[in-house]
């Protein structure tokens, strides 16, 4: 089972600064999607979950359209939806019949 990813823009979010216990530096590119979850009884959730992920480093961003990914790719911190690993898979689009 996957699940399915739209995202709708290029567009990214930076975040750049020093960590506070670390003292370290760090900058995180964050790239918006749209997740269509379904429930364990298999039913598609009413509306996508939007949720923000953190981009390799130097990784360009998805393009606009639809990807799939692993459920295990994911976890909820804080009641946010967080993808910790994998990349998405681009959904090749039907033939025209």
């Amino acid at each position: 089972m996957t699940i399915r990813i739209s995202i709708a823009s290029p567009a990214t979010r930076n975040m750049a600064g020093i960590g506070k216990t670390s003292g370290k530096p760090y900058d995180l590119n964050f790239q918006a999607g749209y997740a269509h979850v379904i429930d364990r009884d298999g039913v598609s959730a009413p509306y996508p979950e939007k949720f923000e992920f953190i981009l390799d480093k130097g990784q360009q961003p998805y393009a606009p359209g639809d990807y799939t990914v692993s459920p295990s790719a994911f976890y909820v911190k804080d009641g946010n939806l967080v993808l910790s690993a994998g990349r998405l898979t681009p959904v090749k689009p039907r033939a025209a019949a």
